[in-house]
């Protein structure tokens, strides 16, 4: 189903894994996103000694030794704050003030149809919503695995951004429940499946399909830049599309909020991403901030147009050697503002590359090979896409999905591994609950 990979794409926190090569992108597996948690309030043992991984690189043995495992790494060596989450956007935060009552759902209202993609710490479920007949996305995930891989702030972050952030081009949240032994997530179902199980299929996107994914990828990361928050993660697999062939972001796991520049001032030092993606002051720890995300944007854009990212390479560490020295080099057939996009996009130094300045992705908006694009339009979805994504059976259809997943039958598994009393008070997500239907809108940019 995908490739190089943090935890899962659309199945965030799966850990389906696998990728290309040694780092194969296999239909069948995903590497994880790497960690190796620091000092930071979720905390494992101090890393070990640096090993070189390039000129002027440092990179822990725990790291490098992850990173080969298609770990997760994250060396949250700032401190990172985790008292709770940035001020909502779009809609009233249920964790505090005068909020409505919640009314709560369970599993017990939804039909469960599908099963989308699994992993070690839960599964992905196409349901149906008993009462209104709604398809979802249903995520379901084993506090004691969360436990186990210090995943809860992860997750919490997930749950946060993905209640208070309504955006046309970023999936939203719809329910959200718990029982002692799991948490459930039911979200919007995007029956195209991920950008990547198309770019696997058809190789390479055409200039006009990979410019309207661009775009609309674009104004996602806008959305969040706008609030302080910084994505991280951004792949060809934590992108949905619909079936009328938009897209969705997805996966908010490794994004952090309250980050206000586009470099280190005001950014973050944790160590985390895809390999493919890193920027190049990720892997040299200088500290890192928006701009991160518009590394990541020319990265994918170069592999939408081309097959595979700029720095590709199936041994780790020379992959990352390339991030941070090899020349960009560029096919034949890519135009010309294509290359001074991705040019400007794929710039080590943090303050030279396009979209680090104060205007942040207007400065990519305003670049010529936008100069087709009506943003305006595009934020409306009145923009056609030149693909439409196959739809046999109507709204229920996962043609486009793993049939390796999609043929098991579909059941809330029983949690055979407890949690021990000492988990249980690690596992709490208090205010995690979450309805849509009782929320009140509150108009917002």
């Amino acid at each position: 189903m995908t490739r190089g990979s943090s935890i899962s794409s659309f199945f965030k926190k799966l850990s389906v894994k696998g990728s290309r090569g040694k780092i194969s992108r296999s239909s069948q597996q995903k590497d994880e996103q790497i960690e190796s948690a620091g000092s930071g309030a979720e905390q494992i043992a101090a890393p070990p000694a640096p090993v070189d991984i390039a000129k002027d690189t440092k990179i822990t043995e725990a790291s490098t030794e992850a990173i080969q495992q298609g770990a997760e790494l994250e060396n949250d060596s700032d401190g990172e704050d985790t008292s709770g989450p940035a001020e909502p956007v779009m809609i009233k935060e249920m964790d505090g003030g005068d909020r409505p009552p919640v009314s709560k759902v369970t599993i017990e209202d939804f039909d469960l149809l599908k099963v989308l993609g699994k992993g070690s710490f839960g599964k992905v479920m196409m349901v149906r919503k008993k009462d209104t007949k709604k398809i979802y996305a249903m995520k379901t995930l084993r506090k004691a695995a969360l436990v186990k891989r210090n995943q809860i702030l992860h997750t919490k972050t997930e749950r946060s951004i993905l209640q208070t952030i309504k955006y046309p081009f970023l999936t939203s949240l719809t329910y959200a429940f718990q029982t002692p032994d799991k948490l459930y997530l039911v979200m919007d179902y995007c029956g195209g499946g991920e950008l990547f199980f198309w770019l696997k299929k058809d190789r390479r996107f055409s200039l006009q399909r990979a410019r309207l994914f661009a775009a609309e990828i674009v104004l996602a990361l806008q959305a969040l830049h706008v609030h302080d928050i910084i994505y991280r993660d951004l792949k060809p697999e934590n992108i949905l599309l619909d079936l009328e062939g938009h897209i969705r972001i997805t996966d908010f796991g490794l994004s952090k909020e309250a980050v206000t520049g586009a470099g280190a001032a005001g950014g973050t030092k944790t160590f985390c991403g895809t390999p493919e993606y890193l920027a190049p002051e990720i892997l040299e720890n200088k500290g890192h901030g928006k701009a991160v995300d518009w590394w990541s944007l020319g990265t994918l854009i170069y592999e939408m147009l081309t097959g595979l990212p700029p720095f590709y390479d199936q041994n780790m560490q020379r992959m990352y050697d390339k991030i941070l020295n090899a020349p960009l080099r560029f096919p034949s057939f890519i135009t010309a503002e294509a290359k001074d996009l991705l040019t400007g996009l794929l710039t080590r130094k943090v303050p030279d590359r396009l979209g680090s300045g104060p205007t942040d992705a207007e400065e990519i908006k305003a670049h010529p090979f936008f100069k087709e694009i009506d943003w305006d339009a595009v934020y409306r979805r009145e923009v056609i896409p030149e693909f439409k994504p196959p739809n046999r059976i109507g709204s229920m259809d996962t043609s486009n999905f793993d049939a390796e997943f999609t043929t098991e039958k579909p059941m809330d598994s029983v949690v055979t591994t407890s949690l021990s009393e000492t988990q249980r008070d690690k596992a709490q997500f208090p205010g995690f609950t979450y309805n849509a239907d009782t929320i009140e809108e509150v108009s917002g940019s």
